[in-house]
């Protein structure tokens, strides 16, 4: 399938849910009264509170010379002027006795989604919100545990984090200038408190929201192909940084910071496929990684793409 039958069921009026890949070579278009032929299930913002259960599992993680290579890489990058921020993600492997669908079950995320027995995302960053004409997008950039004393202020006042941030809220702006009008930045650098396994962390997210004529549900799939993929996993300026990105990670995202989304009630919500585990044969990867600048450490991002491998 492709953007075209987003298209088509949005000016048609008929609910559906979409999934796109990373590259956007896979684009997965079902009307929601046909979903049940498919071995797929997901949820939005879901008010469900599943029981936690906790499930053991050991990490292969990528060894810190390989990842050190590659950070050097996006440094050197950056000081020819090539990138300003770069997302670095790598595959982690991980052993694990449990099934996908069970992963899915007891997962608690914003956006959830389980695509067969090929992966499972519990995710808990919104991509773009569209209502009443008006589309919206929450760059999500900056982390600290909650447990910092303090940490609500030291995230919103750290350089580094404070850097990255404005440079992905900048990008944004320029991608919802490509599909909508009077843009501008609503909410910026508010701190909210989630969940990332057994810890709570401080995010700094924005809002940024623009206006779109009316007939924008005929034209869904032609918003998504233009804004994918999503600046806050790619980085910026963005086609430079894209190329950056397949010369230097060495493995197929696939699915992984792709986008899924669903159409009904004449609005459209979708979000960001982080938080992203994938089952190859009977092998079990976890896909994670972090926004690289100049500011950054190489032994607090590699610490951040492992820290960023949990279940719950």
């Amino acid at each position: 399938m492709s953007f075209s039958e987003a298209n088509r069921l949005g000016q048609e009026g008929v609910p559906f849910l979409i999934i796109v890949n990373y590259d956007k070579s896979r684009v997965i278009t079902i009307p929601l009264d046909q979903l049940s032929k498919h071995d797929i299930e997901f949820e939005i913002e879901s008010e469900k509170s599943p029981k936690k259960r906790n499930i053991s599992f050991s990490k292969v993680v990528a060894s810190k010379e390989s990842y050190s290579a590659k950070f050097d890489n996006i440094i050197e990058a950056i000081k020819s002027g090539y990138t300003y921020v770069t997302n670095l993600t790598q595959p982690t492997e991980i052993e694990i006795e449990t099934t996908l669908k069970d992963l899915y079950n007891h997962a608690e995320a914003k956006y959830k989604l389980r695509f067969g027995d090929e992966f499972v995302c519990y995710s808990p960053e919104t991509f773009i919100k569209i209502e009443n004409n008006t589309i919206s997008t929450y760059p999500m950039k900056g982390t600290l545990p909650a447990s910092v004393p303090d940490g609500e202020a030291i995230l919103y006042n750290d350089p580094k984090e404070s850097a990255e941030h404005v440079m992905i809220v900048d990008l944004l702006r320029n991608d919802l200038n490509m599909v909508a009008t009077a843009i501008r930045v609503n909410k910026f650098k508010y701190i909210e408190k989630i969940r990332s396994g057994d810890r709570e962390l401080f995010q700094m997210s924005s809002e940024i929201i623009g206006d779109l004529e009316d007939g924008w549900q005929g034209r869904i799939g032609d918003i998504l192909e233009t804004m994918l993929p999503a600046g806050s996993i790619t980085g910026t300026p963005k086609i430079s940084t894209l190329k950056l990105i397949e010369e230097i990670e060495e493995y197929d995202r696939g699915f992984f910071t792709g986008v899924f989304g669903v159409f009904q009630n004449n609005t459209f919500n979708s979000g960001v496929m982080i938080r992203f585990l994938e089952k190859r044969d009977d092998k079990f990867i976890y896909k994670s990684g972090g926004g690289i600048t100049l500011d950054s450490d190489l032994d607090s991002e590699y610490r951040e793409m492992i820290d960023k491998v949990y279940l719950f």
